[in-house]
């Protein structure tokens, strides 16, 4: 049966990876809606491509230059947050949350509420507001599969075991562009540097929470919602070679792991497959042979303290993810900018996660709530970038 996929996110990079799955199996699913940032030029071309049924820019602005690149196709077309709401309510068997950051939270959550099956590559949506976002997936009858890389090696590492099996759940990170680097020589990084990610292509600022370690510590809040493991049985291990993605330790001994070349279409091909296995054009089988050997090495909490401090925000509970994401996506595009250096991201958070400590106690009850404390959070630290400058 012909699946209607929709795609968020689907001129990112793991948008394009799911595109480049659909049409290799076109036979199996159609195209509902895409839904882009502000690049009406790409998004037109793979509308065109897939023949989506819709296409949406979330950049108001915008929408006129894509009606354009998409005149004489027929496909029905807006930009907005209305249009990126009509897209969420249009039919859809799978929706790909694949949109970055905290603006990926109402789309996402709308698909949700509609009872669908979500394929979830925006951690963001269950660091900001996981516990309203599990609440409302049970409550309306929805399915959030894992996309990222490390949780879907989880979730089939884990294979429908109970919990009480589980010693441990470990998520492995690359180490990044830093991972071999002295702390002063981090400190005078340039974003171009932090986002040279070895292994992964993932974009500006998700490479740059990867340098950082601040990725691997969205991952953690992530598992503990996804798999509701409590958050001393989550851990990281840096694993340069990116082969081992997730592995589950069980209380018998045994250890049980997803090994795949680093390659995003491999756990969007099991979202998409729904159990099935998807034959990947151009994809590289592993060779154990050739690879020679794997290393790991411990996470460095020194000379990488956003992991430190994603390990305390997810300790804390409450609102403390939520807040630490806002401030860490403000401290990366000041980053970014040149407003300040690589230590400036951690100093920035940890400022914000140790401000707000007393007045956001509580888990955000529902989507709102979590984009008002991400909205407060996000002044905040705007306001606290001279002074964070100033200081450094």
């Amino acid at each position: 049966m012909t699946q209607i996929v929709t795609v968020f996110g689907a001129t990112g990079s793991i948008g394009r990876s799911t595109a480049d799955l659909l049409a290799q199996h076109a036979d199996r699913f159609r195209v509902g809606a895409l839904v882009g940032g502000k690049d009406p030029v790409a998004l037109a071309k793979v509308a065109r491509e897939l023949n989506a049924s819709f296409a949406a820019l979330a950049d108001e602005s915008a929408g006129p230059a894509l009606a354009e690149a998409l005149s004489g196709s027929g496909i029905p077309n807006g930009a907005g947050e209305g249009a990126v709401m009509e897209a969420a309510a249009r039919d859809a068997d799978i929706v790909v949350a694949a949109v970055s950051g905290a603006a990926g939270l109402k789309s996402t959550h709308a698909a949700l509420r509609l009872g669908r099956t979500v394929a979830l590559a925006n951690k963001e949506s269950l660091v900001c507001a996981g516990d309203a976002f599990m609440r409302d997936a049970a409550r309306y009858g929805a399915t959030i599969l894992p996309m990222d890389s490390e949780h879907d090696a989880l979730s089939q590492a884990l294979a429908g075991r109970p919990l009480t099996d589980v010693r441990t759940m470990m998520i492995t990170a690359s180490g990044g562009p830093f991972r071999t680097w002295t702390r002063e020589r981090i400190a005078a990084a340039s974003a171009a540097e932090a986002a040279a990610h070895p292994t992964w292509s993932m974009g500006m600022k998700i490479n740059i929470d990867s340098a950082s370690l601040m990725n691997k510590g969205l991952e953690l809040i992530e598992a503990h919602h996804l798999f509701g493991i409590e958050p001393e049985r989550l851990d990281v291990v840096v694993h340069p070679q990116s082969v081992i993605h997730g592995m589950v330790y069980w209380l018998d001994g045994a250890v049980t792991a997803e090994l795949a070349l680093p390659d995003m279409r491999v756990p969007i091909s099991h979202c998409l497959g729904l159990g099935d296995r998807l034959t990947i054009e151009r994809g590289r089988p592993l060779d154990l042979v050739k690879l020679g050997s794997l290393t790991f090495e411990a996470a460095d909490e020194a000379r990488f303290p956003c992991l430190r401090i994603a390990r305390a925000a997810l300790a804390a509970g409450g609102a403390a993810p939520t807040v630490m994401n806002a401030a860490n996506e403000i401290a990366v595009a000041a980053f970014i900018a040149g407003r300040i250096g690589f230590y400036g991201i951690n100093d920035l958070v940890e400022r914000a996660c140790s401000h707000f400590a007393g007045q956001y106690r509580s888990a955000p009850a529902d989507v709102d709530e979590a984009l008002a404390i991400d909205a407060h959070v996000r002044v905040w630290s705007a306001e606290a970038l001279p002074e964070l400058r100033a200081a450094g």
